[in-house]
């Protein structure tokens, strides 16, 4: 351990399981020394954080749906007992399963809503509530993929999404960068998650990566876990509202 996090407190939104992104961030945050604390969504998912809380040795869960206005209240609350924080991880992402399944022009205008205020949205609403802890800098993480930038086949209304995400991050990262807090979107390749189950022949989309990206292989989520600390760290003290690519390099590739 190099204890890039030593003496931070980190908060993680999103984390569903062991296989997500954001597991693996809370574990890489543990390993580097940070105080982590995890956010679930209600009651049903409350027993599995706290077991995967336990798992990563995080010091508190805490209820919150970003959807919520009440929950976000009483997490700017929760926190601010807490002590300062050091670094947030925005890992929420959502939308109807059918309107990943049929072309974009037939996503219905429900869906399109969802997806943009789960997926999008959120995070502007989980910066301004946090924005109180985090008085006199930090840094926050949230997490994109190449389909905001690109058409992938089946991604859809959640690669329109991403793009609003990404273009939030370029607005949240001039808003707070007065007050010394950066944010970034780290854009990782795909990685067998339950989330990316939803997007229809996925198992294709891993097989075309590993073959074309330049490396030859998918992406480690320990990798996109390493680029968090990193930015969470000291060591990513200059770096705001970039989205960094952790895809083996396929972001430079045409096919």
């Amino acid at each position: 351990m190099s204890d890039l996090l030593q003496g931070k407190t980190a908060l993680v939104l999103g984390i569903a399981n062991k296989w997500s992104l954001a597991y693996a961030i809370a574990e890489a945050f543990r390993r580097e020394g940070a105080r982590l604390f995890l956010t679930y969504q209600g009651e049903r998912q409350r027993l599995t954080v706290e077991d995967l809380a336990e798992a990563v040795g995080a010091e508190k869960t805490i209820n919150c749906d970003v959807t919520l206005e009440d929950d976000l209240t009483r997490l700017t609350e929760t926190l601010d007992g807490l002590g300062h924080l050091d670094a947030v991880v925005h890992s929420i992402a959502f939308a109807n399963r059918e309107d990943l399944s049929r072309p974009f022009i037939e996503t219905s205008r429900a869906g399109y809503l969802l997806a943009q205020e789960v997926s999008s949205y959120s995070l502007t609403a989980v910066a301004r509530a946090v924005r109180p802890s985090m008085a006199g800098g930090g840094s926050l993480i949230t997490l994109s993929y190449l389909g905001a930038v690109r058409v992938v086949q089946n991604y859809n209304v959640m690669g329109v999404a991403k793009a609003a995400l990404e273009a939030s991050v370029r607005y949240l990262a001039a808003d707070l960068g007065p007050a010394n807090i950066r944010v970034n979107a780290i854009s990782a390749g795909p990685v067998k998650t339950t989330s990316a189950r939803g997007i229809k022949d996925f198992s294709q989309v891993l097989d075309g990566v590993a073959q074309e990206s330049p490396l030859k292989r998918n992406t480690d989520p320990a990798e996109v876990a390493d680029t968090a600390v990193f930015l969470a760290s000291h060591l990513g003290r200059g770096v705001t509202g970039n989205v960094v690519y952790v895809d083996a390099g396929f972001q430079i590739v045409a096919l």
